[in-house]
């Protein structure tokens, strides 16, 4: 691998190292991305990470953290086509990416199996499987609450073993971009070490694998070491689409952790308190229910009903979603499951069928949720335990946060960037999916990306063309940008705590789940302003850690910036409440419950724009502009063997993404 420095004025010179192709990130996505390359002969690969053990991949998971993949047990017939229409139902999304998604997930699966991931079989070798949300067929799997992370460890004993690079506390700053025939291509990255010493990283191509918008809320069920870059590529121009479709749902917060599956299904009491978590109990969930059969009902659907969903608030599960929003954001309280006690006046008879059906079928009838869960589920108490948390001695606060954006860049379907060449987000950054989408597609999506982008790689950018005169011009101009951008932030008095704490605050209140107009057109006045802000004058810096969180901030405060002018859009536009928004309206059409008054009153989707996807590109000033296209149709693909065939070896199945590029500008 080539290390070498360039000179710079006034300041010292700039390490140069280079490689074929930059893996910026080191979560399942990425590293798979890095095992195709290096499996497909591209053997000069470089992987950065703020460290092996900082993704979201490898320190999250819920109950049952599901692997969305075709079905491939029992007689339940599958085929690509099947599965992409089950992924374009949700709307929008792209018909192309659906059938991708589809046809390369055996693929993405099989690999993880042979890596050494313990996906449940029987004994004839079928792989098992179950329906999640979203879902017709029996298509998802899980080996439990750490799916993602046993993925993540298989995928890094493979790295090590093809003995790939891979630099960890490495934090990417700036993402590099040039221009070349009239068009603009990734060129490499700029990124702080251990010491704050700034590297730049010269690469032929660019897989950005950095994961989900984390450290732009406040309430959050991301992990705290987990903030994601997508302000990088947003600073650089890249192309974004679906940016307010993200889900939310409730979570512990001491410990971030998703509460779905058996965590409900064993229907915990709900309680809130005062600020201080002891004084004034009360179970507020009641108040909204006709009986305590109703409500523990409902409880027990948010074990598969999880995320936050706008179809389930009137005399439907999300409910209980908006009131603990309203105890926990509204009133100022603390919400808590209380795992010791059952609710009040809680029985089994007046559970629905659904529910206590499901309970005797897991011999799930004991006296108390604690013992339910027992049963049921032992893993989950143990993991609360293995982080300092006894359930069965202390109730669990919780509240509803950010946990998954469905949108993000967005690319071909050789997951390229649409509108920066040689740049390939793969994982969560990807914006493929649309509104709605199963449940654990996002671990195939990722896994699928990462073996497309190293296909196009090796078939189509596998020589070296960039020029290093016009990659060190480039990068020596955004180190010294950031140097000076550094040094103002010497000179005032905020400080990173106080810039993210402001942004972040912004985000959970508006852009989260629950969103309305006015509250927009402030948070993006106010968003815009604090970007122009804070890349005027910088924070405050003092020391690496210092320098390496300031400039975190300057590419999240730009995200969130991006984001909330994005969701205004999508609200001004009159897409109304759908996937996990709720547009708050008090002339709306629908109300979330009598008793909230008309202040919850809501609008409801409009299913026109299912048939459309939100791209929006933003400058460097903090504008951003959205627009809606046409979603692409599921392409009909030729099937006849001897012409496909020719297409395969000919290199003609790559072809169609340059002209996608030139349809989508």
């Amino acid at each position: 691998m080539q290390e070498y420095t360039i000179s710079r004025d006034k300041q010292p010179a700039l390490r140069v190292v280079c490689a074929h192709t930059l893996v910026i990130g080191s979560g399942a996505a990425g590293l798979n991305a890095a095992v195709q390359l290096r499996q497909r002969g591209i053997d000069d690969v470089l992987v950065v990470s703020e460290g092996l053990e900082k993704g979201t991949s490898i320190n999250t998971g819920s109950d049952k953290q599901t692997y969305y993949k075709m079905a491939l047990c029992g007689d339940d017939s599958d085929a690509p086509r099947l599965m992409a229409e089950n992924y374009f139902s949700g709307g929008s999304m792209h018909g192309d990416l659906a059938l991708v998604e589809a046809a390369v997930s055996p693929r993405a699966f099989l690999n993880l199996v042979n890596l050494g991931v313990p996906f449940p079989q029987d004994a004839f070798g079928q792989f098992i499987g179950y329906k999640t949300d979203h879902d017709p067929r029996q298509r998802a799997t899980s080996i439990g609450p750490y799916t993602s992370r046993e993925m993540c460890r298989s995928l890094i004993r493979r790295v090590r073993l093809l003995d790939i690079p891979l630099r960890e506390e490495m934090d990417v700053v700036a993402l590099l971009c040039v221009g070349e025939n009239g068009a603009r291509r990734a060129a490499g990255a700029l990124a702080l070490d251990a010491e704050g010493n700034m590297t730049a990283l010269r690469a032929e191509n660019v897989v950005f694998a950095v994961g989900g918008p984390g450290g732009l809320y406040k309430t959050s069920v991301y992990p705290e070491v987990h903030t994601g870059a997508i302000g990088l590529a947003l600073l650089a121009g890249a192309r974004a689409q679906s940016l307010p479709e993200s889900q939310y749902g409730m979570a512990s917060i001491k410990f971030r952790w998703n509460v779905s599956g058996t965590y409900m299904q064993v229907a915990p009491r709900f309680i809130s308190t005062d600020a201080d978590g002891v004084s004034h109990p009360r179970e507020f969930l009641r108040d909204c229910f006709d009986s305590a059969g109703e409500m523990n009902s409902n409880v027990f659907l948010k074990g598969y009903q999880w995320p936050f969903d706008s179809r389930k608030i009137a005399g439907g599960s999300s409910l209980i979603d908006i009131l603990v929003y309203v105890e926990t954001v509204r009133k100022g309280r603390r919400v808590f499951l209380d795992f010791r006690e059952n609710p009040a006046d809680f029985s089994f008879d007046g559970l629905r069928s659904e529910a206590r059906d499901y309970l005797t079928k897991s011999d799930a009838l004991q006296d108390t949720p604690i013992a339910r869960l027992r049963k049921m589920n032992p893993g989950a108490i143990a993991l609360y335990a293995d982080h300092g948390i006894d359930i069965t001695k202390e109730p669990l606060e919780i509240a509803v946060c950010a946990q998954h954006n469905n949108g993000g860049l967005a690319a071909n379907a050789w997951w390229e960037s649409e509108n920066i060449e040689h740049l390939f987000p793969v994982g969560e950054v990807n914006g493929s999916h649309g509104a709605y989408r199963p449940g654990g597609s996002a671990l195939n999506s990722g896994q699928v990306g990462g073996i497309r982008a190293a296909e196009y790689i090796a078939a189509r950018y596998r020589e070296s063309t960039l020029a290093p005169d016009s990659f060190a011009k480039v990068a020596i101009e955004e180190a010294d940008r950031l140097a000076a951008w550094l040094d103002r932030g010497q000179r005032t008095s905020r400080s990173w705590r106080d810039e993210r704490d402001e942004f972040q605050q912004r985000m959970s209140r508006a852009g989260a789940h629950i969103r309305s107009a006015t509250e927009l057109e402030t948070a993006v006045t106010d968003a815009v302003a604090q970007w122009r802000t804070l890349a005027a004058a910088g924070c405050r810096n003092d020391g690496a850690e210092d320098r390496r969180e300031a400039l975190r901030n300057r590419h999240l405060c730009f995200a969130h910036a991006v984001y909330l002018q994005a969701v205004r859009r999508a609200v001004a536009d009159g897409l109304g409440s759908r996937g996990s928004a709720m547009v708050l309206n008090p002339q709306g059409e629908l109300e979330a419950h009598a008793g909230l008054g008309d202040d919850w009153r809501f609008e409801p989707e409009n299913t026109g724009f299912r048939e459309q996807v939100l791209v929006t590109e933003a400058t460097p000033d903090g504008e951003a502009v959205s627009r809606w296209i046409a979603r692409r149709p599921i392409p009909d693909s030729d099937l006849w063997f001897e012409t496909a065939w020719a297409a395969y070896r000919e290199g003609r199945i790559y072809d169609g993404c340059a002209r996608l590029r030139e349809d989508a500008d």
